[in-house]
């Protein structure tokens, strides 16, 4: 019988990844969390602007933490990263986790 990675495994391995993705392109890496546990696991600055980013490891994904953090500090625009192909969406921009590299 073959091992898999848990779920919370998998989503470190993946926000591990992501990291080092941003950060190899020069994005010094922020965190937000609020008081009611919402959380994203990236905010970049790109000159004046702010730009939360929220990583998934599968293709299922809910936005709340995303559209928590747009609402409270009025962002128009956020990105995903997860299993789930390009795309756009409600202000969010969907990029597939092999494409982490090119997210900007």
């Amino acid at each position: 019988m073959g091992r898999t990675l848990g779920d919370g495994a998998k989503g470190a391995i993946t926000e591990n990844y992501i990291a080092q993705q941003l950060n190899a392109n020069g994005h010094k890496l922020y965190y937000w969390e609020s008081n009611n546990k919402a959380e994203l696991d990236f905010v970049i600055q790109i000159e004046n602007k702010i730009i939360p980013i929220e990583a998934k490891s599968w293709e299922a994904v809910r936005s709340q933490s995303l559209e928590t953090f747009r609402k409270k500090y009025g962002i128009e625009k956020a990105i995903r990263i997860s299993a789930k192909n390009f795309g756009f969406e409600n202000g969010i921009k969907s990029v597939p986790l092999y494409a982490a590299w090119c997210v900007l």
